[in-house]
Protein backbone atom coordinates (compact mmCIF):
# COMPACT_ATOMS: atom_id res chain seq x y z
CA UNK A 1 0.00 0.00 0.00
CA UNK A 2 1.58 2.91 -0.97
CA UNK A 3 1.55 6.73 0.57
CA UNK A 4 3.00 9.49 -0.58
CA UNK A 5 4.29 10.52 2.79
CA UNK A 6 5.90 7.31 3.48
CA UNK A 7 9.42 7.10 4.20
CA UNK A 8 12.13 5.41 1.77
CA UNK A 9 15.18 3.49 3.83
CA UNK A 10 17.84 3.02 1.20
CA UNK A 11 21.39 1.95 1.63
CA UNK A 12 24.28 4.63 3.15
CA UNK A 13 25.55 7.69 2.63
CA UNK A 14 22.16 9.45 3.63
CA UNK A 15 23.40 12.53 2.37
CA UNK A 16 21.43 15.62 0.28
CA UNK A 17 22.76 18.71 -1.49
CA UNK A 18 20.33 20.11 -3.85
CA UNK A 19 23.42 22.57 -5.71
CA UNK A 20 24.51 21.08 -8.45
CA UNK A 21 27.79 20.82 -10.17
CA UNK A 22 27.21 23.84 -13.02
CA UNK A 23 25.37 25.82 -10.44
CA UNK A 24 28.58 26.09 -8.42
CA UNK A 25 31.28 26.41 -11.37
CA UNK A 26 28.94 29.44 -12.36
CA UNK A 27 29.46 31.01 -9.39
CA UNK A 28 32.99 30.69 -9.44
CA UNK A 29 33.47 31.94 -12.60
CA UNK A 30 31.13 35.13 -11.81
CA UNK A 31 33.75 35.47 -8.88
CA UNK A 32 36.82 35.50 -10.99
CA UNK A 33 35.48 37.96 -13.11
CA UNK A 34 36.29 41.07 -11.26
CA UNK A 35 40.16 39.97 -11.86
CA UNK A 36 39.68 39.85 -15.60
CA UNK A 37 37.77 43.33 -16.06
CA UNK A 38 40.45 44.93 -13.94
CA UNK A 39 43.68 42.91 -16.09
CA UNK A 40 41.57 44.03 -19.50
CA UNK A 41 41.32 47.61 -17.69
CA UNK A 42 44.69 48.02 -16.90
CA UNK A 43 46.46 46.21 -20.17
CA UNK A 44 44.02 47.31 -22.54
CA UNK A 45 41.18 45.51 -24.20
CA UNK A 46 43.70 43.23 -26.20
CA UNK A 47 44.15 40.94 -23.49
CA UNK A 48 40.22 40.58 -23.66
CA UNK A 49 40.77 38.65 -27.07
CA UNK A 50 43.74 36.38 -25.34
CA UNK A 51 40.74 35.31 -22.33
CA UNK A 52 38.63 34.53 -25.80
CA UNK A 53 40.66 32.66 -27.29
CA UNK A 54 41.77 30.56 -23.99
CA UNK A 55 37.49 30.16 -23.44
CA UNK A 56 36.85 29.29 -27.16
CA UNK A 57 39.39 27.06 -27.49
CA UNK A 58 38.74 25.30 -24.38
CA UNK A 59 34.49 25.12 -25.34
CA UNK A 60 35.60 23.55 -28.89
CA UNK A 61 37.83 20.93 -27.67
CA UNK A 62 35.38 20.23 -24.76
CA UNK A 63 32.49 19.86 -27.56
CA UNK A 64 35.19 17.84 -30.17
CA UNK A 65 35.79 15.07 -27.06
CA UNK A 66 32.13 15.02 -25.91
CA UNK A 67 30.84 14.46 -29.73
CA UNK A 68 33.56 11.52 -29.61
CA UNK A 69 32.35 9.98 -26.58
CA UNK A 70 29.00 10.29 -27.07
CA UNK A 71 28.21 13.11 -24.26
CA UNK A 72 27.18 16.48 -23.55
CA UNK A 73 29.19 17.91 -21.11
CA UNK A 74 29.51 22.00 -22.13
CA UNK A 75 26.64 22.99 -19.82
CA UNK A 76 28.18 22.36 -16.62
CA UNK A 77 30.74 25.21 -17.42
CA UNK A 78 33.76 23.48 -16.71
CA UNK A 79 35.21 23.81 -20.12
CA UNK A 80 34.81 27.84 -19.68
CA UNK A 81 36.41 27.90 -16.08
CA UNK A 82 39.26 26.12 -17.50
CA UNK A 83 39.83 28.14 -20.30
CA UNK A 84 39.04 31.28 -17.90
CA UNK A 85 41.55 30.28 -15.75
CA UNK A 86 44.36 29.64 -18.28
CA UNK A 87 43.56 32.86 -19.89
CA UNK A 88 44.46 34.33 -16.34
CA UNK A 89 47.53 32.91 -16.56
CA UNK A 90 48.93 34.30 -19.79
CA UNK A 91 50.87 37.70 -20.13
CA UNK A 92 48.54 40.58 -22.02
CA UNK A 93 50.31 40.49 -25.40
CA UNK A 94 50.80 36.87 -25.48
CA UNK A 95 50.80 35.43 -29.40
CA UNK A 96 46.72 33.63 -30.05
CA UNK A 97 47.85 30.89 -30.82
CA UNK A 98 49.81 30.57 -27.23
CA UNK A 99 46.71 30.23 -24.71
CA UNK A 100 44.90 28.06 -27.66
CA UNK A 101 47.28 25.87 -27.09
CA UNK A 102 46.88 25.21 -23.83
CA UNK A 103 43.38 25.11 -23.64
CA UNK A 104 43.32 22.22 -26.05
CA UNK A 105 45.96 20.18 -23.94
CA UNK A 106 44.17 20.98 -21.00
CA UNK A 107 41.09 19.43 -22.45
CA UNK A 108 42.32 16.67 -24.21
CA UNK A 109 45.22 15.64 -23.31
CA UNK A 110 44.88 16.09 -19.14
CA UNK A 111 40.91 15.94 -18.82
CA UNK A 112 39.76 13.61 -21.50
CA UNK A 113 42.52 11.13 -21.87
CA UNK A 114 41.83 10.11 -18.42
CA UNK A 115 37.74 9.60 -18.90
CA UNK A 116 36.77 13.26 -19.05
CA UNK A 117 34.69 14.90 -15.99
CA UNK A 118 36.02 14.29 -13.05
CA UNK A 119 38.59 11.57 -13.67
CA UNK A 120 41.74 13.54 -14.52
CA UNK A 121 44.45 13.77 -11.67
CA UNK A 122 45.94 16.85 -12.52
CA UNK A 123 44.78 20.18 -12.93
CA UNK A 124 43.92 20.66 -16.34
CA UNK A 125 43.80 24.26 -16.43
CA UNK A 126 47.40 24.44 -14.38
CA UNK A 127 48.86 21.68 -16.83
CA UNK A 128 47.81 24.12 -20.01
CA UNK A 129 49.45 26.55 -18.19
CA UNK A 130 52.96 24.46 -17.50
CA UNK A 131 52.75 23.33 -21.31
CA UNK A 132 52.60 27.18 -22.31
CA UNK A 133 55.28 27.64 -20.49
CA UNK A 134 57.93 24.75 -21.08
CA UNK A 135 57.01 25.49 -24.95
CA UNK A 136 56.75 28.83 -25.52
CA UNK A 137 59.17 30.16 -22.69
CA UNK A 138 59.91 33.80 -24.37
CA UNK A 139 55.94 34.79 -25.25
CA UNK A 140 54.96 33.69 -21.61
CA UNK A 141 58.08 35.78 -20.13
CA UNK A 142 57.06 38.98 -22.25
CA UNK A 143 55.05 41.54 -19.74
CA UNK A 144 53.45 44.54 -19.86
CA UNK A 145 53.64 47.56 -17.59
CA UNK A 146 50.28 48.80 -16.77
CA UNK A 147 48.56 51.59 -18.32
CA UNK A 148 47.83 53.44 -15.25
CA UNK A 149 51.53 53.64 -14.65
CA UNK A 150 52.41 54.95 -17.81
CA UNK A 151 49.76 56.46 -19.78
CA UNK A 152 50.01 54.35 -22.92
CA UNK A 153 49.77 50.63 -23.90
CA UNK A 154 52.26 48.50 -24.79
CA UNK A 155 55.00 49.39 -22.93
CA UNK A 156 57.16 46.30 -21.81
CA UNK A 157 58.41 45.81 -18.87
CA UNK A 158 59.12 42.47 -15.88
CA UNK A 159 57.14 41.58 -13.23
CA UNK A 160 58.21 42.14 -9.71
CA UNK A 161 59.06 38.54 -9.38
CA UNK A 162 61.09 38.32 -12.45
CA UNK A 163 62.82 41.69 -11.67
CA UNK A 164 63.72 40.10 -8.10
CA UNK A 165 64.81 36.60 -9.85
CA UNK A 166 67.34 38.88 -12.20
CA UNK A 167 68.31 41.02 -9.49
CA UNK A 168 69.50 37.70 -7.65
CA UNK A 169 71.00 35.79 -10.24
CA UNK A 170 73.53 38.51 -11.34
CA UNK A 171 74.07 39.02 -7.47
CA UNK A 172 72.69 42.54 -7.15
CA UNK A 173 69.85 41.75 -5.52
CA UNK A 174 71.15 42.88 -1.65
CA UNK A 175 68.13 44.54 0.34
CA UNK A 176 64.92 43.83 0.70
CA UNK A 177 63.15 43.26 -2.51
CA UNK A 178 61.10 46.69 -2.23
CA UNK A 179 64.52 48.20 -1.93
CA UNK A 180 66.17 46.53 -4.83
CA UNK A 181 62.57 47.54 -6.72
CA UNK A 182 62.75 51.28 -5.63
CA UNK A 183 66.76 51.78 -6.80
CA UNK A 184 66.19 50.02 -10.07
CA UNK A 185 63.99 52.61 -10.63
CA UNK A 186 61.08 50.42 -10.64
CA UNK A 187 57.35 52.42 -11.07
CA UNK A 188 55.15 53.05 -8.40
CA UNK A 189 51.41 55.09 -8.68
CA UNK A 190 50.55 58.05 -7.20
CA UNK A 191 47.42 55.98 -5.71
CA UNK A 192 50.11 53.97 -4.04
CA UNK A 193 52.01 56.77 -2.32
CA UNK A 194 48.51 58.32 -1.39
CA UNK A 195 47.49 55.24 0.07
CA UNK A 196 51.20 54.02 1.74
CA UNK A 197 51.20 58.00 3.14
CA UNK A 198 48.18 57.84 4.83
CA UNK A 199 48.68 54.26 6.36
CA UNK A 200 51.85 55.53 8.02
CA UNK A 201 51.08 58.78 9.11
CA UNK A 202 47.38 57.42 10.58
CA UNK A 203 48.16 54.01 11.95
CA UNK A 204 51.61 52.63 11.58
CA UNK A 205 54.07 55.31 12.50
CA UNK A 206 52.36 55.39 15.78
CA UNK A 207 53.20 52.01 16.24
CA UNK A 208 56.65 52.31 15.40
CA UNK A 209 56.02 50.89 11.80
CA UNK A 210 57.23 52.39 8.36
CA UNK A 211 55.85 50.85 5.38
CA UNK A 212 57.50 51.42 2.45
CA UNK A 213 55.75 52.20 -0.72
CA UNK A 214 54.94 49.57 -3.43
CA UNK A 215 52.90 47.24 -1.67
CA UNK A 216 49.39 48.58 -2.51
CA UNK A 217 50.39 48.41 -6.13
CA UNK A 218 50.88 44.33 -5.46
CA UNK A 219 47.96 44.37 -3.36
CA UNK A 220 45.75 46.54 -6.08
CA UNK A 221 46.94 44.68 -9.15
CA UNK A 222 48.49 47.52 -10.54
CA UNK A 223 52.29 45.98 -11.92
CA UNK A 224 53.09 44.24 -14.61
CA UNK A 225 52.02 40.33 -14.77
CA UNK A 226 49.57 37.96 -15.85
CA UNK A 227 45.60 39.12 -17.11
CA UNK A 228 43.73 37.81 -14.29
CA UNK A 229 46.11 37.11 -11.70
CA UNK A 230 47.56 40.80 -10.11
CA UNK A 231 44.54 41.88 -8.33
CA UNK A 232 44.77 40.22 -5.23
CA UNK A 233 42.04 42.15 -3.29
CA UNK A 234 39.70 40.97 -6.06
CA UNK A 235 40.06 37.69 -6.12
CA UNK A 236 40.39 37.68 -2.30
CA UNK A 237 36.87 39.00 -2.37
CA UNK A 238 35.65 36.19 -4.84
CA UNK A 239 37.20 33.69 -2.51
CA UNK A 240 35.49 34.58 0.94
CA UNK A 241 32.40 34.54 -0.90
CA UNK A 242 32.59 30.84 -1.88
CA UNK A 243 34.29 29.54 1.31
CA UNK A 244 31.50 31.57 2.74
CA UNK A 245 28.92 29.27 0.46
CA UNK A 246 30.86 26.07 1.53
CA UNK A 247 32.04 26.20 -2.61
CA UNK A 248 35.93 25.59 -1.96
CA UNK A 249 37.29 24.32 1.02
CA UNK A 250 39.05 26.60 3.69
CA UNK A 251 41.88 24.02 4.66
CA UNK A 252 43.91 24.14 1.32
CA UNK A 253 44.55 27.94 1.02
CA UNK A 254 44.95 28.86 4.70
CA UNK A 255 47.90 25.43 4.67
CA UNK A 256 49.31 26.52 1.35
CA UNK A 257 49.52 30.52 2.11
CA UNK A 258 50.46 30.04 5.94
CA UNK A 259 53.36 27.33 5.55
CA UNK A 260 54.17 29.52 2.57
CA UNK A 261 54.56 33.04 4.63
CA UNK A 262 56.19 31.34 7.50
CA UNK A 263 59.09 29.73 5.54
CA UNK A 264 59.66 33.43 3.74
CA UNK A 265 59.18 35.07 6.59
CA UNK A 266 61.78 32.60 8.22
CA UNK A 267 64.32 31.38 5.31
CA UNK A 268 63.51 34.58 2.31
CA UNK A 269 65.58 37.15 3.75
CA UNK A 270 68.91 34.89 3.39
CA UNK A 271 68.83 35.08 -0.22
CA UNK A 272 68.55 38.61 0.12
CA UNK A 273 71.36 38.87 2.30
CA UNK A 274 69.81 39.15 5.65
CA UNK A 275 69.73 36.62 8.25
CA UNK A 276 66.81 34.43 9.64
CA UNK A 277 63.36 35.85 10.39
CA UNK A 278 63.89 38.92 7.75
CA UNK A 279 61.81 37.55 4.87
CA UNK A 280 59.59 39.95 3.36
CA UNK A 281 56.53 37.56 3.39
CA UNK A 282 54.06 40.43 2.52
CA UNK A 283 55.84 40.69 -0.81
CA UNK A 284 55.76 37.31 -1.72
CA UNK A 285 52.13 36.87 -1.02
CA UNK A 286 50.89 39.65 -3.26
CA UNK A 287 53.59 39.61 -5.93
CA UNK A 288 52.81 36.29 -8.61
CA UNK A 289 50.02 34.20 -8.61
CA UNK A 290 49.91 32.56 -5.18
CA UNK A 291 46.67 33.93 -4.37
CA UNK A 292 44.53 32.88 -7.66
CA UNK A 293 46.16 29.32 -7.42
CA UNK A 294 45.72 28.98 -4.05
CA UNK A 295 42.58 29.96 -3.68
CA UNK A 296 40.80 28.89 -7.10
CA UNK A 297 43.04 26.01 -8.55
CA UNK A 298 44.94 24.05 -5.44
CA UNK A 299 40.96 23.40 -3.86
CA UNK A 300 40.00 21.67 -7.34
CA UNK A 301 38.20 18.44 -5.26
CA UNK A 302 39.17 16.40 -8.26
CA UNK A 303 42.85 16.57 -7.77
CA UNK A 304 43.00 17.40 -3.91
CA UNK A 305 42.84 14.82 -1.18
CA UNK A 306 39.55 13.42 0.33
CA UNK A 307 39.96 13.86 4.04
CA UNK A 308 40.54 17.06 6.32
CA UNK A 309 44.11 15.74 7.37
CA UNK A 310 45.10 15.32 4.02
CA UNK A 311 43.89 18.53 2.78
CA UNK A 312 46.50 20.32 4.98
CA UNK A 313 49.11 17.81 4.53
CA UNK A 314 48.46 19.25 0.73
CA UNK A 315 48.31 23.05 1.43
CA UNK A 316 52.05 23.01 3.22
CA UNK A 317 53.61 20.61 0.54
CA UNK A 318 51.95 23.59 -2.06
CA UNK A 319 53.68 25.64 0.34
CA UNK A 320 56.56 24.43 0.48
CA UNK A 321 57.35 23.58 -2.99
CA UNK A 322 56.48 27.02 -3.80
CA UNK A 323 58.67 28.61 -1.76
CA UNK A 324 61.49 26.24 -2.78
CA UNK A 325 60.70 26.78 -6.33
CA UNK A 326 60.18 30.69 -5.76
CA UNK A 327 63.66 31.54 -4.19
CA UNK A 328 66.12 28.30 -5.09
CA UNK A 329 64.81 27.37 -8.63
CA UNK A 330 65.21 28.58 -11.75
CA UNK A 331 61.92 30.08 -12.65
CA UNK A 332 60.50 33.17 -10.37
CA UNK A 333 57.12 31.95 -9.47
CA UNK A 334 56.69 28.37 -8.41
CA UNK A 335 53.24 28.11 -7.54
CA UNK A 336 51.90 26.12 -10.52
CA UNK A 337 54.79 23.58 -10.53
CA UNK A 338 53.93 23.69 -6.59
CA UNK A 339 50.00 22.16 -7.13
CA UNK A 340 50.68 19.81 -10.08
CA UNK A 341 53.61 18.30 -7.86
CA UNK A 342 51.13 17.65 -5.17
CA UNK A 343 48.62 16.59 -7.09
CA UNK A 344 50.72 13.36 -8.17
CA UNK A 345 50.62 12.70 -4.05
CA UNK A 346 47.18 13.08 -3.38
CA UNK A 347 46.79 9.04 -3.54
CA UNK A 348 49.75 8.59 -1.18
CA UNK A 349 48.30 11.03 0.98
CA UNK A 350 44.66 10.03 0.60
CA UNK A 351 45.93 5.83 1.74
CA UNK A 352 48.20 7.73 4.35
CA UNK A 353 45.40 9.75 6.19
CA UNK A 354 42.69 7.12 5.48
CA UNK A 355 39.57 10.20 5.45
CA UNK A 356 36.74 8.68 7.75
CA UNK A 357 33.52 8.33 5.71
CA UNK A 358 30.89 10.82 5.80
CA UNK A 359 33.28 13.14 7.97
CA UNK A 360 31.30 16.17 9.41
CA UNK A 361 33.91 18.59 7.52
CA UNK A 362 32.96 20.56 4.68
CA UNK A 363 34.31 18.33 2.82
CA UNK A 364 31.46 15.62 3.40
CA UNK A 365 29.91 15.34 -0.30
CA UNK A 366 32.56 14.05 -1.30
CA UNK A 367 33.57 12.03 1.21
CA UNK A 368 30.30 10.33 0.42
CA UNK A 369 31.51 9.68 -2.98
CA UNK A 370 34.69 8.07 -1.73
CA UNK A 371 32.25 5.47 0.68
CA UNK A 372 30.79 4.87 -2.38
CA UNK A 373 30.22 0.80 -3.04
CA UNK A 374 29.33 1.45 -6.05
CA UNK A 375 31.44 3.36 -8.56
CA UNK A 376 28.54 3.61 -11.14
CA UNK A 377 26.63 5.24 -8.65
CA UNK A 378 28.46 8.23 -8.25
CA UNK A 379 27.53 11.30 -8.19
CA UNK A 380 29.53 14.80 -8.89
CA UNK A 381 30.47 16.49 -6.06
CA UNK A 382 29.51 19.36 -4.60
CA UNK A 383 32.88 22.04 -4.36
CA UNK A 384 34.67 24.02 -6.58
CA UNK A 385 35.80 22.79 -10.15
CA UNK A 386 38.68 25.19 -10.92
CA UNK A 387 40.40 22.42 -13.02
CA UNK A 388 37.21 22.94 -15.29
CA UNK A 389 36.78 19.07 -14.79
CA UNK A 390 34.13 18.67 -12.34
CA UNK A 391 33.04 15.23 -10.95
CA UNK A 392 33.83 13.29 -8.08
CA UNK A 393 36.93 11.48 -7.74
Amino acid sequence: MGSKNAMVISASPHIYNDQSTASLVWSVIGCLVPAGVWGAYVYGFGSLFVLAVAIGASVMAELAMGLAFRRFTLADGTAVLTGLLIGYGMPPAVPWYIPASAAVFAIVVVKWTFGGLGSNWMNPALAGRVFASLSWGDAMTSWVIPKTLTGVEGVSGATPLGFIKSALTDASGVGSPMEILKVNGYIQSGADSGVTGWLNANLLNPLGIQLPGGYFDLFAGNVPGCIGEISAILLLLGAVYLIARDVIAWEIPAAYIGSFIVLVWAFGGMRFGSGLGEGDALFALFSGGLILTAFFMATDPVTSPLGRRGLWIFGIGCGLLTFLIRYYGSFPEGAAFAVLIMNIFVPIIDKATKPTRLSQTSRGIRDRNAASPDPASVKPAVGIHAAGTGGAR
